[in-house]
C-alpha cells in the first residue's frame, strides 16, 4: 500500500516563534522534480525540517513554506529558474513543529543533454543575523502590499528598494549575504 505524499494541507497550522538555527558548516541540499516535488534531500534537509526523508519524497517543496515569506520571491525564484538562471534569495522555512529557520538559498535548474530543464537542485547555508535582521521587515512590506494589491504591488516596492540602491536583484542578496547593510 503506498503512502499519500505531504502536501502543504499537511504543514504545521500552530505556527511558533520557535527558531532553528542552522549550523555554520551545514549545506542544507534538495532536489524536486520539475513541478516541485522533493525526489531528494540530505539528512540536514530532514533534520531542519523536522520530517523523516520517507515523508518528504514526493511531497510538494512547499510544504516547508512559512507564512512569512512574501509570494513575491517564489515568483522571483520560479520565473528565474524556469528560465535556466540561478536563483539566489533568503527564505523563512517551516519546520513540522511549527518552528522555522532561515536560510540563504541557491536553487538552480539541473539539465539532460538536450538542454531540457529535468530537475531544480537547492543547496541553502546558514545566513547572517544582519540579513535576517535587513529582510525580515522588507518581507513584512511586501507581504502587506500584497494583501491590498496583490503581487503587482509588492514588486513595485521590491522594484522601489533595488532603484533607491542602485542593486541589481542578485547584488542586493549577495551583499547582505556578506553582512553589507543597505
Amino acid at each position: 500500500m503506498s503512502q499519500k505524499s505531504l502536501s502543504k494541507l499537511d504543514a504545521p497550522k500552530n505556527i511558533t516563534n520557535n527558531e532553528k538555527v542552522v549550523s555554520q558548516n551545514d549545506f542544507i541540499v534538495s532536489k524536486t522534480d520539475t513541478k516541485g516535488r522533493i525526489i531528494y534531500c540530505n539528512e540536514i534537509f530532514t533534520k531542519m525540517a523536522g520530517y523523516p526523508a520517507k515523508d518528504l519524497i514526493g511531497a510538494n517543496h512547499n510544504l516547508i513554506r512559512h507564512p512569512d515569506m512574501p509570494k513575491l520571491a517564489f515568483k522571483v525564484l520560479w520565473d528565474l529558474i524556469q528560465k535556466k538562471d540561478e536563483f539566489f534569495g533568503f527564505v523563512k522555512n517551516l519546520s513540522a513543529d511549527g518552528g522555522y529557520y532561515w536560510v540563504f538559498a541557491y536553487i538552480t535548474a539541473d539539465l539532460d543533454l538536450n538542454g531540457n530543464i529535468i530537475s531544480y537542485t537547492s543547496v541553502r547555508r546558514k545566513m547572517p543575523q544582519s540579513a535576517i535582521d535587513i529582510i525580515t521587515p522588507i518581507y513584512r512590506q511586501l507581504r502587506e502590499a500584497e494583501q491590498s494589491g496583490g503581487i503587482a504591488a509588492s514588486e513595485k516596492i521590491l522594484n522601489d528598494l533595488l532603484q533607491e540602491h542602485d542593486l541589481g536583484y542578485n547584488e542586493f542578496i549577495i551583499n547582505l549575504q556578506l553582512g553589507a547593510k543597505i
